[in-house]
């Protein structure tokens, strides 16, 4: 059962970033594989961590790319800054993990649509990952 609605979840998700017409939406169903290992009890307050950490990273990434250039020590700058946010924020590690990963693929992978595109599109697909994963888990609990 487990795995019927492990892959229930992650083709709604996929669908459904496809819809939205996404251009990355391969991070919608990586984020629902992610939210649907869990319990709704055990997903709820990590999958609010992963939203607060994405959206972070989205801004200080959209922030960084802006205003700076690309390189090793700006990046490895931004990670330390996000680091410090989230203890200012009380935000825990998961939030930290998820707003380097959306800063490292906002400030790491070259793109053509400006870096507030990219944010915002990440920001949205991994949403709708937690979105999805977190109805599934309601609608359709483990046993």
């Amino acid at each position: 059962m487990h795995s019927a609605r492990t892959a229930v979840a992650a083709m709604a998700s996929l669908l459904l970033a496809r819809l939205l017409r996404l251009p990355e939406a391969y991070w919608a169903p990586i984020t629902t594989l992610m939210i649907m290992q869990s319990s709704l009890g055990a997903a709820l307050p990590i999958s609010a961590q992963r939203f607060a950490g994405t959206l972070l990273g989205a801004v200080v990434g959209g922030l960084v790319v802006d205003y700076t250039s690309r390189n090793v020590l700006v990046f490895g700058i931004a990670v330390f800054v996000i680091g410090i946010i989230c203890a200012m924020l009380r935000l825990e590690r998961n939030a930290y993990r998820f707003a380097s990963i959306t800063l490292a693929v906002i400030m790491l992978v070259t793109r053509t649509n400006s870096e507030w595109v990219i944010a915002v599109h990440r920001f949205v697909e991994v949403s709708v990952g937690i979105a999805v994963g977190l109805v599934l888990t309601a609608l359709w609990p483990e046993r």
